[in-house]
């Protein structure tokens, strides 16, 4: 299972509040991202992976067990 943008989030000690106020957006939008009530432009996905220091794979793609 891959990574979601919550977990990434919260791994990275940021609040949502802090990640809105860091990307200039409400805590409600990322609040939006995070439950998939909205979806996130490229631009902004890659500016939280950044910021979380995590991989846009680490998100997007299943782990796969071995």
């Amino acid at each position: 299972m891959a990574m979601t943008l919550r977990a990434a989030r919260v791994n990275a000690g940021l609040t949502q509040s802090e990640v809105g106020d860091i990307l200039g957006r409400q805590a409600a939008t990322i609040s939006a991202w995070e439950t998939g009530a909205n979806r996130i432009s490229a631009d902004d996905f890659v500016a939280l992976c950044r910021l979380y220091q995590v991989s846009s794979d680490d998100i997007i793609l299943p782990k796969i067990s071995s």
